[in-house]
């Protein structure tokens, strides 16, 4: 649980009932629309929750280690080093006081222990490891200099500079054309076969989770509501927002008509049911799913990891669709 505090004094909840595994090598992505916790989800792994929000409840492990009890000290160990992250946005992700070329060494020199000479020689390395064209000279660039394309690659190179078992990329391509955002996307997938790292993939795009992920955790409300691998999602969806949300998304034939919209609005974390968080949008909702929480319910696990997900009806949506199917005939 990650909480804030109110000025009426006490805490506020703005992310619960979140959990999910890593497994090395793997991509998972964090998906949902926005304002469902997802940042503050992926910030609280690195320990870097905005202002005074904190872990309330819960455990972060990594390696054995609980990150969310770990001294600062201890933690900026892990922070750049084995946890690499992925700002939303790259130029103010990197700092417009410095070259890139230094902003590089400095991680390298701390994370790595190169003296000055080898950590601008990697730091070359790197930037060209990324795609960038003329990495010497980009080194010497400030990021006002650069396209937004450029400077994106640039961060990942700068994620890159300890190594990192897992890396966090935030929605890396949501600033950027769609052209650039394949490339990027191309980018994070050969990047993570060659190092072998694991990543979580922060993305509202289900188009972006279909391309590059192994498993989705889906998000509404500050919850997990679903988790499975990719085509599980994509082909069974177990709960009422991840089919939403998938009715909601354009074919790559178009169809006349808008595309369906969810009815209603996401609520405010002060307003928050004691039962389902969707049943309000939800047209299957009934009395027994706002009567108390719904817990995650483990459905068919399978070696490619938990199929899981919050919603009573979890097991009859094939007979939904069915009598569906047959309503259309």
């Amino acid at each position: 649980m990650v909480s804030f505090p109110e000025d009426g004094g006490g805490d506020q909840p703005v992310v619960d009932g979140v959990g999910f595994d890593v497994r090395p090598g793997e991509t998972v992505g964090l998906v949902g629309e926005s304002g469902c916790g997802k940042t503050v989800t992926a910030l609280s792994v690195l320990g870097l929750v905005p202002g005074a929000g904190h872990v309330a409840e819960g455990r972060i492990l990594f390696d054995g280690a609980d990150l969310a009890r770990m001294p600062e000290k201890r933690l900026a160990a892990y922070r750049g080093k084995r946890i690499g992250y992925i700002a939303q946005e790259p130029m103010t992700a990197l700092d417009p006081c410095f070259t890139i070329g230094s902003q590089l060494v400095e991680p390298l020199r701390r994370h790595r222990g190169l003296d000055r000479a080898r950590a601008r020689a990697r730091a070359v390395e790197l930037l060209g490891l990324v795609g960038i064209p003329r990495p010497e000279q980009i080194c010497r660039a400030y990021p006002h200099q650069l396209s937004g394309g450029m400077a994106q690659r640039a961060a990942i190179a700068l994620a890159l500079t300890g190594e990192p078992d897992l890396l966090i990329a935030d929605e890396p391509t949501t600033a950027l054309d769609v052209t650039v955002q394949a490339e990027i996307l191309d980018l994070l997938r050969s990047l993570q076969a060659e190092l072998g790292m694991a990543m979580i993939l922060v993305t509202h795009d289900l188009g972006v989770v279909a391309d590059i992920c192994d498993r989705a955790v889906v998000m509404y409300a500050g919850q997990v509501v679903e988790e499975g691998t990719v085509d599980q999602i994509f082909t069974a969806a177990l709960h009422p927002y991840t089919r939403a949300l998938l009715r909601s998304t354009p074919e790559r034939e178009a169809t006349a008509g808008p595309l369906p919209a969810i009815e209603g609005t996401v609520p405010l974390p002060r307003d928050w049911p004691a039962g389902c968080r969707f049943a309000a949008r939800c047209a299957y909702a009934t009395e027994a799913c706002s009567a108390a929480p719904v817990p995650m319910l483990v459905r068919d696990p399978a070696p490619g990891g938990p199929r899981a997900a919050r919603c009573i009806r979890a097991d009859s949506w094939k007979a939904v669709d069915h009598e569906r199917a047959a309503g259309a005939v």
